[in-house]
């Protein structure tokens, strides 16, 4: 996912609204992600949807017959009322926002760019039209990983965040945004899909690395619970908050939690325990260098829990996944084998 400099139409301007059509009218933001491109592919093949509209700087290879590409930056000024037209041209009755960097960057400002202030101009084009239906992509780690966490976080604890994390600062921020266009716009259905580190076979993200390595470092006397999201699952539970109207935040996540050090053994890997005042002394010079899949922040996601109650998210959405936490790393671990001995190729 890039920033482009322009906004094109894919060769169809925006003068005319487009005769009426049978069937939904999809706009995806971020179709270059992995969830992107999936969801994307899964539209493509949906007889209820008429219409994929993707806001991106680059078509996805999962693009059809039914994708109209406009070459979109998100974070250029004025942009708002250009995608307004657009999705008064494409008669949109439903947008997924999935426009998220997925693992932490050293890149912050353009991060911010992309995630708060694209949020801020894709909602305010949003409010220029009769939307039916907004689904946003989330993460657990809004919740923060902290001591006095309980459990199973549900929807209604604190977005504590975690201090000093733009990647989750910005999320944070993000879900703010989208709770005050939800209050101002009762007529929309918006959903907040809260999802856990996901995992799977091709997927690629800083859990993904850190646990690529041979020796996989963690906090020397902490041990804390973690869950994760296969793949398949992710991509199910956006295919649902399309099909079936759950407004608010909702957990996504796998059945089941599992000791940092048990996934570590699971995958094959080897535990490298590091005491505390030797790992924060160390994580920002290998953040600096960029020998490190997250900045110092994220220490506390090693020492303290934060799993989530995904509860509600089967009875508002019915959604159930089909891959526990365990299955998920054993499917990553399969991946990562033949990865390893040189047979599958590294998912960029």
């Amino acid at each position: 996912m890039g920033v482009g400099s322009s906004v094109g139409t894919a060769g169809r301007g925006l003068e005319t609204r487009r005769a009426p059509r049978e069937g939904r009218s999809v706009a995806v933001t971020g179709a270059n992600t992995f969830l992107g491109r999936n969801l994307v592919g899964l539209l493509e093949e949906d007889p209820t949807v008429a219409r994929i509209v993707v806001l991106d700087v680059k078509n996805p290879a999962s693009a059809g017959a039914k994708t109209c590409f406009y070459d979109t930056d998100l974070t250029a000024p004025g942009v708002d009322s250009t995608i307004a037209e657009i999705l008064h041209a494409e008669a949109v009755d439903t947008v997924v926002h999935l426009a998220f960097v997925a693992s932490p960057t050293q890149a912050v400002a353009w991060a911010h760019e992309l995630e708060s202030a694209g949020t801020m101009h894709l909602l305010a084009a949003c409010r220029k039209h009769a939307l039916r239906k907004l689904v946003v992509r989330s993460n657990v780690l809004v919740y923060g990983a902290h001591p006095s966490n309980p459990n199973f976080l549900t929807e209604e604890h604190p977005l504590l965040g975690l201090p000093g994390s733009h990647f989750v600062e910005d999320k944070v921020d993000v879900e703010q945004q989208v709770r005050s266009f939800s209050e101002e716009r009762p007529d929309c259905c918006v959903t907040v899909l809260r999802m856990g580190a996901i995992l799977g076979p091709t997927v690629h993200n800083y859990v993904v690395r850190w646990l690529s390595h041979r020796f996989v470092p963690r906090l020397m006397g902490h041990d804390p619970l973690t869950q994760f999201l296969h793949e398949v699952d992710a991509v199910a539970a956006l295919k649902l908050a399309l099909e079936r109207d759950a407004r608010g935040a909702l957990n996504i996540v796998g059945d089941g939690v599992l000791p940092i050090s048990t996934v570590i053994k699971l995958v094959g890997r080897l535990s490298l325990p590091i005491p505390a005042p030797i790992f924060r002394r160390f994580a920002s010079l290998l953040w600096v260098a960029q020998l490190s899949e997250a900045p110092p922040s994220f220490l506390a996601a090693l020492r303290y829990l934060c799993v989530a109650d995904g509860s509600r998210a089967y009875q508002r959405l019915g959604f159930k996944p089909v891959y526990s936490s365990r299955d998920a790393v054993l499917d990553f671990e399969g991946a990562l084998r033949l990865r390893d001995a040189r047979l599958l190729q590294e998912v960029g």
